[in-house]
């Protein structure tokens, strides 16, 4: 997930969906060096609903939000 600044706060971007865990990593470090911040997360999906929860942080780089705020 990328994050910008707005108004001087970070906010999330348009989340990038990735296959497993080792295709999350490599995307954010790829876009990184571009964004603010970049977080890869781990999370649960309910495929009947598109509800995402438990969210888990597996890496990030530079200025990240906390999703759970």
């Amino acid at each position: 997930m990328p994050f910008k600044k707005v108004r001087g706060n970070i906010a999330p971007g348009e989340m990038r969906q990735a296959s497993n865990s080792a295709a999350a990593l490599r995307l954010a470090g790829a876009m990184a060096e571009r964004l603010v911040g970049v977080a890869a997360y781990a999370v649960m999906v309910n495929m009947e609903s598109g509800d995402i929860s438990s969210p888990r942080v597996l890496c990030q780089y530079g200025e990240v939000a906390d999703l759970a705020a």
